[in-house]
C-alpha cells in the first residue's frame, strides 16, 4: 500500500515529470505471471526508474548491506528499502546466498515480478559485465520467462560516488521475452547456466548497446582505470 501511495502520488510524479523516462518495447511485457526482469546495472536509480514504468510492482533482489546499516541514516535506508517491497540477497555465498535464492523463487511461485542484475554489481565504467548464474538456477527452477531490460543513460543521472541526481533524460528498453524451457530440469548443470546466462548478457549488450567485457564487475571495481592511447 505505501508503495503504490510513494508511486502514484508521491515520488512517481515528481520523477516522471522531472526526469522524463522514454520507454521502447513495453509490449513485450507478458501481460499476467510471473516474470523476471534482467538488467544491466548503471546506477542507484535503475532501481527507482524502472518500476515507475510498469504497471505492476517489481521487487528487487537487493544487497543485505542496504538493510543491516547502523544510526539514522541505516535506519532509514531499511525502512525505505522494507517499504518499497526489496528483497534482501546475502552476496557472501554459500548457504546464506541460497536462502536469498529461495526468497526470490517464493515471490515468483506467487505471480510476481522480480527484478535481477546479472552483473551482482553497479557498473564503474559504463562497460557490461559478465553476468552471475544465479540468475540462470532461478529462471529454472522457476520455469518463468525473462524479459531482458536495457537502463539507459541512468549512470549521467546519478554516477557511482554522487549523492545528489542530475536531471538528465533516461531511457528504458524492454526486450523480447527469452524462454529457457528446453532446460527444464537442467539446473545443475553449470555448463548450462553458464549458457542461460551468457544468451541474458548478450540481449543485454545488444539493447543497450554497451560494450561487453567477460569478466565478473567485481573483480575489477576500485582498479585504477587505464588512460586511453594517444
Amino acid at each position: 500500500m505505501f508503495y503504490l501511495f510513494l508511486k502514484n502520488f508521491i515520488v512517481g510524479p515528481f520523477l516522471l515529470s522531472v526526469f522524463r523516462p522514454w520507454v521502447r518495447g513495453y509490449d513485450n511485457v507478458p501481460p499476467k505471471g510471473a516474470v523476471i526482469f534482467a538488467s544491466n546495472h548503471l546506477s542507484f536509480m535503475d532501481s527507482i526508474f524502472l518500476p515507475l514504468v510498469v504497471d505492476r510492482q517489481i521487487r528487487f533482489l537487493a544487497k543485505s548491506e542496504y538493510f543491516t546499516g547502523r544510526g539514522i541514516r541505516g535506519r532509514i535506508v531499511r525502512w525505505f528499502f522494507l517499504a518499497v517491497g526489496q528483497l534482501p540477497i546475502d552476496r557472501s555465498g554459500g548457504k546464506a546466498s541460497e536462502a536469498s535464492l529461495n526468497t526470490g523463487l517464493d515471490h515468483l511461485s506467487a505471480g510476481g515480478w522480480l527484478g535481477i542484475y546479472p552483473e551482482g554489481t553497479r557498473s564503474h565504467d559504463g562497460r557490461l559485465y559478465r553476468g552471475r548464474t544465479g540468475i540462470a538456477r532461478m529462471v529454472l527452477e522457476a520455469g518463468v520467462p525473462v524479459v531482458p531490460v536495457a537502463m539507459i543513460d541512468t549512470e549521467k543521472v546519478m554516477p557511482v560516488g554522487t549523492k545528489i541526481p542530475k536531471v538528465r533524460r533516461v531511457g528504458i528498453v524492454f526486450g523480447e521475452p527469452l524462454d529457457f524451457s528446453r532446460f527444464a530440469g537442467m539446473e545443475g548443470d553449470r555448463f548450462v547456466l553458464r549458457s542461460i546466462t551468457d544468451e541474458i548478457m548478450y540481449e543485454l549488450a545488444h539493447l543497450g548497446g554497451q560494450e561487453y567485457v567477460d569478466v565478473y564487475a567485481s573483480s575489477v571495481k576500485g582498479r585504477p582505470q587505464a588512460k586511453p592511447a594517444a
